[in-house]
């Protein structure tokens, strides 16, 4: 099956040449393929912020090649991988648990195949840029339609390296979250999804307490930033269905000084 688009995320940053040579190397091989940047700005050897950002963003890409670089094994033992989803999907690059997160939220991996053949990877492989040298040439080859099963063997989807995703614990009234993101504006991605707040009985307008570093501060749940005054500390449903902790007109990353990782505990006000 050929695909007309090869979208494309890594940890690179746009200050190098990184992110041109790969899309002159897709080119190359496959010139009518049309390149969809996701982002380029994954914080460096963030694997975990590469997978969700991939997860929360592929289901409004179109059918095609999805090739993602945030690979601080390169040079190591760790495999070259392509998948394929129930969707038709195809990913393309490390297994360090970078794709599937995305994958299973389009239904779970079908196939799965180590990238060994040098038939489909430049000539000279250097040893610190993959991206270049293995990943972009056969997102290109799988694009022109390139069975999978070329890429090399058959792997067990059982023995792909998967991520620790963080869970949160909730209980009456009390959720313990992680902050697993932040944005440019602020806001704090949390390991939470709007049914974690529904299950306790959270909706628009409750007012809650958020914990972070031993301090409490006042907030409340609220649907879009207009809900809160100016300055307000709000809990909201961001436009992947992701709750986050922000601030109306404000920086809460600044504020709480919270990194990814940061524990936040979120309870009703009166308890």
């Amino acid at each position: 099956m050929r695909f007309r688009f090869i979208t494309f995320l890594t940890d690179f940053g746009l200050r190098d040449d990184f992110v041109g040579t790969c899309h002159g190397v897709i080119k190359s091989i496959a010139p009518d393929a049309e390149i969809i940047d996701i982002t380029h700005g994954i914080e460096p050897r963030r694997v975990l912020q590469g997978a969700l950002i991939l997860a929360d963003t592929v289901t409004y890409m179109p059918l095609g090649v999805h090739l993602t670089v945030v690979d601080p094994g390169v040079g190591t033992d760790r495999r070259a991988i392509a998948v394929e989803d129930k969707s038709g999907r195809l990913y393309v690059g490390p297994d360090n648990g970078l794709l599937l997160p995305a994958a299973e939220r389009m239904g779970g991996v079908v196939r799965v195949h180590q990238i060994t053949n040098p038939a489909y990877a430049m000539k000279e492989v250097a040893p610190t840029f993959h991206g270049r040298d293995i990943f972009s040439p056969a997102a290109a080859h799988l694009a022109l339609g390139v069975p999978l099963e070329d890429m090399g063997p058959s792997l067990e989807v059982a023995d792909l390296v998967r991520l620790d995703i963080p869970k949160p614990e909730t209980r009456r009234g009390r959720i313990k979250a992680v902050v697993v993101d932040t944005d440019r504006f602020g806001n704090m991605q949390l390991n939470l999804r709007h049914e974690h707040l529904e299950a306790l009985g959270f909706s628009v307008g409750t007012k809650i307490e958020i914990e972070h570093g031993g301090e409490r501060y006042y907030a409340v749940t609220a649907r879009t930033f207009s809900d809160a005054r100016h300055g307000d500390i709000m809990l909201y449903e961001d436009s992947f269905q992701n709750l986050a902790v922000a601030i109306s007109g404000g920086d809460a990353t600044n504020m709480f000084g919270a990194v990814p990782g940061d524990k936040i505990i979120i309870r009703l006000r009166d308890r």
